[in-house]
């Protein structure tokens, strides 16, 4: 909605506000006023069109989840190195059912942008996985897999792993 840059400078003009407030004795109007703030620093750190994305891809609303992407204009300015990551993650894997060469694309970036949760990270290498199987890369796929296995603590992934080291037998 705003500019990264805008969302911390409302965040501190609230807190002035606050401040304000809590020197006129209006102790419950800060108190507000320091929650309201919290809000803007919140969606400095995570956007709001990539959560509302995700919301969307959770239902498996694509149309939904790429419409909300959409509201995010330019990328590389008006979001946090890692929302980027977030981004390109969230257009690869809807891109991963109809497009494997685009995916595998915002799939490397989002790898190299960084993702903060090792389960996003093991998805995207399990993604990037079944792309070079599916281009015949085997020793690529092979490490990637086994990254993903190691970035999957819970073992959530575990059967897709197995699934695809069972095709790759076969290839």
């Amino acid at each position: 909605m705003f500019h990264r840059n805008i969302k911390l400078i409302l965040a501190g003009l609230i807190i002035a506000t606050a401040i304000w407030q809590f020197t006129e004795s209006n102790i419950g109007n800060g108190i507000f006023l320091i929650l309201f703030s919290l809000i803007f620093v919140l969606f400095y750190f995570k956007n709001e069109f990539i959560l509302l994305a995700f919301l969307k891809l959770r239902k498996q609303d694509f149309a939904g989840a790429q419409k909300w992407l959409a509201y995010i204009k330019n990328p590389e300015t008006a979001l946090v190195r890692k929302q980027q990551g977030y981004y390109n993650y969230l257009h690869g894997l809807m891109l991963s059912q109809t497009n494997l060469t685009q995916a595998e694309k915002y799939f490397k970036k989002a790898i190299e942008l960084g993702l903060s949760m090792d389960m996003d990270l093991a998805v995207a290498k399990l993604n990037l996985a079944g792309v070079a199987m599916s281009r015949r890369r085997k020793i690529e796929a092979t490490n990637l897999l086994n990254e993903a296995k190691k970035l999957d603590k819970q073992g959530m992934l575990k059967d897709q792993i197995k699934m695809m080291k069972d095709q790759m037998k076969k290839i």
